[in-house]
């Protein structure tokens, strides 16, 4: 496995981007109609506890038996599973550090990777309310270093991955093939300075980008005057009570109930950095499974976003590389779920919301197998039938 594996590059993933190819915009057709599953996102209470009435015995022992390869001396998972505003099932798999034997729980904190967009873009449309980003704005209004091929360029196609950036990760300098040293947002940017040229016309065709998000990272930071981890922390963690939600860096902050990554290599080791493992607006929040309820909470009413901001991010912007997934602003769109992936070297994560059920699967692992997607929606259609009922 390369070090460089990121959330969008595995073969195993079912909806894997293929970075080497990209997708012309086209109309899109939904499952589900739009204003259908907008709706289904406002106003939910929310229970970080299980609920005891709710956590049926039969429907646990089915899902502890989906989750068996998390479960005991190696590298394990913690599941998350909220219906109705209620955590009906809350758990941890295996093991958060092979080496000390500490047990993954509820509380372990995982590299999110890619999940990790959702939260940038909602910084960005927090700005956005504040207005002091506007989302037609250039890029290059906010980081004017970029070259020419970047003139027409917008915060609105970053978001939705058409911007035609070229991804930092395919044109890595020499240097940083050491584990020992890695990029952070501004590398990134330097990378990008030197690259005249865009994989296809702004706002024609989708290809996933981390540059752009990191790109965005450094756009929050220019607009609010503050470090990027700085304004996540207090603009979205502190205000939702995900006290131990962090946007990693390294002799600057902690992370609290860490978990390691590792990956199989005849046996179980630590894979838990890489060189792009510092880069921030694509990848590098840490966050746990209880701190994720609250999150998921938050997604259902104004409490942090408007209803607009949350219309915006919810809704399909593009088509993407599969024939049924659109992207939002930081979320994928299939049917009526909204989800995303997350994957580094070492981890591999996965979020799934059904707004309109009030149902939510989060799956976060430290280890590079198995993949996490189908099994999530393969506990989610225990809960649905009585999602049904909840989110009436």
């Amino acid at each position: 496995m390369s070090s460089r594996l990121r959330g969008n590059q595995t073969k195993a993933l079912p909806v894997a981007h293929a970075l080497s190819q990209y997708r012309p915009m086209r109309t899109l057709t939904l499952t589900l109609g739009l204003s259908a599953l907008i709706a289904g996102c406002a106003g939910a209470p929310v229970s970080s506890t299980t609920d005891p009435a709710s956590a049926d015995p039969a429907t646990a022992e089915r899902v502890d038996a989906l989750m068996r390869d998390y479960a005991g001396t190696g590298p394990g998972a913690s599941l998350l599973v909220v219906r109705g505003g209620q955590a009906v099932l809350r758990r941890g798999y295996g093991l958060a550090e092979v080496e000390s034997g500490a047990a993954a729980t509820p509380q372990t904190n995982y590299r999110l990777a890619s999940i990790s967009k959702q939260f940038t873009a909602a910084a960005v449309l927090l700005l956005v309310e504040d207005g002091k980003l506007g989302l037609d704005d250039p890029i290059k209004r906010w980081l004017p270093s970029l070259p020419k091929a970047a003139d027409a360029i917008t915060l609105r196609q970053i978001l939705s991955h058409t911007s035609g950036l070229i991804d930092y990760e395919d044109v890595m300098p020499p240097e940083f093939d050491d584990r020992d040293r890695q990029m952070h947002d501004r590398d990134v940017l330097r990378v990008l300075e030197g690259q005249d040229r865009t994989y296809f016309a702004p706002g024609q065709a989708y290809r996933y980008s981390n540059s752009g998000y990191a790109l965005l990272a450094l756009t929050v930071e220019q607009a609010s005057g503050k470090r990027y981890a700085d304004f996540l922390r207090e603009r979205i963690f502190l205000p939702l009570g995900m006290r131990d939600t962090v946007a990693y860096e390294r002799g600057v902050s902690e992370v609290a109930h860490r978990a390691y990554g590792y990956s199989f290599e005849g046996r179980w080791t630590r894979t838990d950095q890489s060189p792009t493992s510092a880069v921030l607006g694509d990848g590098g929040i840490y966050s746990s499974i209880d701190d994720l309820t609250r999150w998921d909470a938050a997604l259902y009413d104004d409490r942090l976003l408007s209803d607009a901001s949350r219309r915006l991010a919810f809704s399909p912007h593009t088509s993407t590389d599969l024939a049924d997934v659109a992207y939002g602003y930081g979320w994928r769109i299939t049917g009526e779920t909204l989800w995303h992936s997350g994957e580094s070297i070492g981890f591999r994560n996965v979020i799934v919301r059904y707004p309109q059920r009030r149902l939510t699967v989060v799956l976060l692992s430290n280890r590079n197998d198995p993949e996490p997607y189908r099994l999530a929606l393969r506990i989610a259609e225990l809960y649905l039938p009585a999602a049904v009922e909840a989110g009436r």
